[in-house]
């Protein structure tokens, strides 16, 4: 069981409609556990280690580490534990504050996520010390998976903890997307946009990445980089944040821009050392999962995107349109059914608008706003890591009764959503879906049930 609350999500409202979106979102995020994933990938047979068609003979390495971070990294640990037990040589992984559980030889870390902090910063330098020091006969496995960016800070000489906390916090805030953030993290990193891997050498590293990123593609600190400093600088600029950027990072941005032996190693670069990536789970796999259940529920079903992207709320607003349409007029499918999406929206936030809540929460308020009175439908939205921003709320989920409630309860959904104050309103209404540990995180997931 992942969602710890079911009972109390389908006490009210439409409560077939709940009972049908949790069950597919339930299995759905079961599909990508990372560590299921990762004994996909790993086989040892006979002293022979195999990793997606790599294989190393484990009488003729020294050690093997484990490195790594993000916010589902502590299940392929685990897994690699379980798989190499004596043959493992040690390790360590940084992962989101709150992540109790620890693994026998790899050293679990817990650091500040989404703001990195000193414990993150101390575990890196960890992290690089094995790197560095790996040989010949060495073979790394690096876990890498949502989160690993702020939870593996390592800053370029020059550019202070605060100052990075400072243009995480900026980006963030901004509402730029994941691609524009990483640009600008990948230049201001000692280890991020490849480095790791360069580091690595002579030794061997292979990367397991669990995608959490739209462009579906193996990221992190040991895949090359096709961005540049001049690119860096632009996104800020696009996002209005170059004004407002430490002085340390545009000097350090600056700099790269005009020295090309500062800039990240390219893809074709690390093509010629010995890394490799290999990505073992994606949003595609969740959205295909929850379309595969939602059949066997007997609904039609859909999967929209697995790239849904911009404002939360406006996302959220467009998706119900849909459902509004198809419980109207039967298209682009007909009820009963199920409308499924993957991706990660985002929230930008002013100044003034300082409540609690997270880009979930907001898209499934706002929807709720657009189906008011609408009998027969649900949307739900979810993180697939069982938390949403800032906040312990995995998301929400909402029906064509969720206004009236929140009215007769004296709550103002708009006014809340106008405030990003989302949390309070979901769990005030007991929408707030909370998780277990999920072992996963593949971005985010949409669903819509229209009966």
């Amino acid at each position: 069981m992942v969602i710890k609350n079911i009972d109390e999500l389908t006490s009210h409202g439409f409560k077939e409609g709940r009972k049908l979106a949790l069950e597919i979102c339930e299995y759905a995020i079961r599909s990508v556990n990372a560590l299921d994933l990762t004994k996909k990938f790993l086989n040892l047979k006979d002293h022979i280690l195999e990793i997606k068609g790599l294989h190393w003979d484990l009488a003729k390495l020294n050690n093997i580490y484990v490195i790594g971070g993000g916010k589902a990294t502590y299940a392929i640990g685990k897994a690699v534990e379980e798989i190499l037990r004596e043959h493992l040589t040690g390790g360590i992984i940084t992962v989101k504050k709150g992540e109790k559980r620890r693994l026998k030889k790899i050293k679990v870390v817990e650091a500040g996520h989404p703001l990195p902090d000193e414990d993150g910063y101390k575990a890196t330098k960890e992290i690089v010390d094995i790197a560095q020091k790996a040989g010949q006969e060495d073979l790394i496995i690096c876990a890498i998976t949502g989160g690993a960016s702020a939870l593996m800070p390592q800053p370029e000489d020059g550019i202070s903890m605060n100052d990075l906390k400072t243009i995480t916090k900026l980006l963030l805030d901004s509402g730029a997307p994941i691609e524009d953030i990483n640009t600008v993290r990948n230049h201001l990193s000692k280890i991020k946009g490849g480095r790791l891997a360069k580091m690595a050498q002579p030794a061997t590293i292979v990367s397991l990445i669990l995608i959490d990123e739209i462009a579906g593609e193996p990221w992190g600190p040991t895949v090359g980089d096709k961005t540049t400093f001049d690119e860096a600088i632009k996104s800020l600029k696009k996002h209005k944040l170059w004004e407002a950027v430490p002085e340390s990072i545009k000097t350090h941005l600056i700099k790269g821009k005009e020295n090309p032996s500062m800039e990240t190693p390219s893809p074709e670069e690390l093509r010629q050392l010995k890394a490799y990536n290999s990505a073992i789970g994606n949003n595609i796999l969740m959205c295909e999962a929850a379309q595969k259940k939602a059949e066997a529920l007997g609904l039609n079903s859909v999967i929209l995107t697995c790239e849904l992207e911009g404002e939360s709320r406006e996302a959220g607003i467009s998706l119900a349109g849909i459902a509004k349409e198809i419980r109207k007029r039967n298209r682009p499918l007909k009820p009963p059914c199920a409308v499924i999406a993957g991706g990660e929206t985002t929230v930008k936030i002013q100044a003034n608008e300082r409540g609690l809540g997270g880009p979930n929460q907001e898209f499934a308020l706002a929807a709720s706003l657009k189906i008011s009175g609408q009998e027969n439908i649900t949307i739900c939205a979810l993180g697939t890591d069982g938390t949403d921003g800032p906040t312990e709320i995995a998301g929400a989920i909402v029906d064509g009764r969720t206004r009236q409630r929140a009215e007769e309860a004296g709550i103002n959904i708009f006014e809340s959503l106008s405030q990003h104050d989302s949390s309070q309103v979901a769990i005030k209404l007991k929408d707030a879906v909370y998780t277990y540990p999920t072992d996963t995180n593949v971005m985010d997931l949409y669903l819509m049930i229209i009966l």
